[in-house]
């Protein structure tokens, strides 16, 4: 960049740290982004996740892409 301030983040942005140039120090926003995270992947009962394996084999994806579908759009397929 040429120096200029950073814009303001769009319509639709999650918040999240930015990806191109992540903090050096980690900060308060890289903490609570990574546990946002974390929280947001952490395994789910045993039941849900074989029904989701058996969806995602249906449709020809893997589990964990079926599984970002699920956390991006709030839908299941």
């Amino acid at each position: 960049m040429s120096g200029a301030p950073p814009s303001s983040p769009r319509i639709g942005h999650n918040g999240g740290p930015p990806l191109e140039e992540p903090e050096a120090d980690g900060g308060w926003g890289r903490w609570i982004w990574t546990k946002k995270h974390k929280a947001a992947w952490k395994t789910p009962p045993r039941e849900i996740a074989l029904r989701r394996l058996a969806r995602a084999e249906e449709l020809g994806m893997t589990y964990k892409d079926y599984t970002l579908e699920i956390l991006e759009r709030g839908r299941y397929l």
